[in-house]
């Protein structure tokens, strides 16, 4: 059997160790972080036999790319990070070593007795699993009922050169080339990968840095944040390396603060909506210190903002109400009613959390009256997706969360009638939210029906909140297999591949 490890075709070089990932461990032993690595497995239902050897060979360099498992588990641990970032070398490069140095010990040891070790390959240590050994990998996350396709052009055992761990972060290929496309943070991108301090920022890097923020949000709306969030958090570190390496303007570190503390809300959206929490939480701290340290009220309030809609998905209400009263606070001098529209509907999902059904109200009347001011010159660019379609479908998040379903369910339906069909993900939201209220109020085949269209818009977009509120409309559904529609929409909601 062969190791995950691949030794180097020069046996008389020495391995470069880790220091990156010496770097991560800090002051813990190597068995202490041996034991936080199991626990962060078993928080995302791997499993790894690590230990404070396989730490050492690793921190050595003798593991200069580790397998998927482990893969997944330091990703984890250390989000917004990639391989390279930990000091691996990037697995395309490993496994094109790998082959060669396969075919050749194939050729030179053709009669050499089974399960004797090579010159190239060792005896496999119990906690270091093969990528070769198993086309599909133990603890990968297929269902058995879903197995790998190896025909599929985005399948993470494909095995092509092109990296692992790109295929596995995009699920479309539209979405693939457009993010492929942020690279106006290339030059400055590729000297941080390498270590260098990048050069003094000009306009021209401020100018990349906002048109990177525009391009995650447009593909966000059309796509969904899944496919994303790994790979927007490569220009977001390039960002905070320019603010180090500092501005030759003061007028262009103005810019750049900005358009990192936007782009640091942007990637936390991508983890807030794609269920990560705890990564968006830090995303939103980070743009808020952001804020504070350069007095951009603007900044605090969209990052208060953010804040609250986390704090409410996260179950959290009255965080959620005092988050979006900062943000009010920090915008009244913006002038904008359009935004503090937006943040007296956060607030209004902070009250339905708190089940005060007056103090949603409240919220819900100044939301409409500052939304009914109309738009200004003062509007905040970001806000682009705040339209009558979005008022609407906030709203009925509120009366969702209040218990009164016909009511959501009128709220959810203007929404999905008013959205403007190109911003995908949002339509497929507003018709997830329909397909939900009308279940839970007792219309199981009108909420088939939107449940339908929600699965024809699956193909688009990449959401963990669709698919999660999609899975609790087909569970309210299951008693009611018979009506009409219910049995097709449960048939093909089954079929749906499980999301890793």
């Amino acid at each position: 059997m062969t190791s995950s490890t691949v030794t180097s075709p020069r046996p008389d070089r020495p391995p470069r160790p880790n220091l990156a990932f010496r770097r991560l461990r800090g002051k813990r032993s190597p068995a202490e972080f041996a034991a936080a690595v199991r626990r962060a497995a078993r928080e995302i239902g791997e499993r790894v036999s690590c230990d404070a050897r396989y730490i050492g060979r690793v921190e050595a360099g003798e593991i200069r790319c580790p397998n998927y498992a482990y893969e997944r588990v330091f990703l984890h641990m250390f989000p917004g990070r990639t391989l390279t970032d930990l000091g691996f070398a990037p697995r395309s490069s490993v496994r094109g070593r790998r082959a060669r140095a396969d075919e050749e010990a194939t050729g030179a040891h053709a009669d050499r007795a089974p399960g004797t070790a090579s010159e190239t390959r060792r005896a496999r240590e119990p906690y270091d699993t093969p990528d070769t050994q198993y086309p599909h990998h133990p603890y990968e996350p297929h269902h058995p009922h879903h197995p790998h396709d190896p025909h599929h052009p985005y399948d993470p055992h494909d095995d092509n050169e092109e990296s692992d761990v790109l295929r596995r972060a995009f699920m479309m290929s539209g979405a693939t080339v457009a993010a492929a496309s942020l690279g106006p943070l290339a030059l400055a991108h590729d000297a941080v990968a390498a270590g260098r301090p990048p050069r003094r920022a000009g306009a021209n890097h401020a100018g990349a840095l906002e048109e990177a923020v525009r391009r995650i949000r447009l593909l966000d709306d059309r796509h969904g944040a899944d496919g994303l969030y790994r790979r927007a958090a490569a220009p977001l570190r390039t960002a905070y390396a320019l603010l180090d390496a500092g501005a030759t303007r003061q007028a262009t570190a103005d810019r750049l603060y900005a358009g990192a503390g936007e782009l640091a809300i942007s990637v936390g959206w991508l983890a807030h909506d794609s269920g990560r929490f705890d990564d968006a939480r830090s995303h939103y701290a980070e743009a808020l210190a952001t804020s504070r340290m350069t007095g951009d009220l603007a900044l605090e309030a969209h990052a208060f903002c953010n804040m609250a809609f986390l704090a409410r998905d996260a179950g959290r209400p009255r965080e959620a109400v005092r988050a979006a009263q900062a943000a009010q606070r920090a915008a009244r001098s913006l002038g904008s009613a359009r935004l503090l529209s937006l943040l007296a509907l956060r607030e209004a999902g902070g009250w339905a959390g708190l089940a005060d059904r007056v103090g949603c109200e409240q919220a819900l009347t100044r939301a409409q009256a500052l939304f009914g001011q109309g738009p200004s010159d003062a509007d905040p660019e970001w806000m682009t997706f705040y339209g009558e379609a979005e008022l609407e479908g906030l709203e009925a998040q509120c009366w969702s969360t209040l218990g009164d379903w016909p009511r959501a369910a009128r709220h959810a339906r203007r929404a999905a009638a008013l959205q403007d069909p190109h911003f995908t993900r949002n339509l497929a939201l507003y018709s997830a939210e329909l397909a939900d209220d009308l279940a839970r109020g007792g219309r199981p085949d009108e909420a088939a029906g939107a449940g339908m269209r929600v699965l024809d818009l699956l193909g688009e977009v990449q959401s963990s909140r669709i698919h999660t509120m999609l899975a609790g409309t087909a569970r309210v559904l299951l008693p009611h297999r018979r009506a009409s529609g219910v049995a097709a929409f449960l048939d093909r909601h089954a079929s749906l591949p499980r999301t890793a």
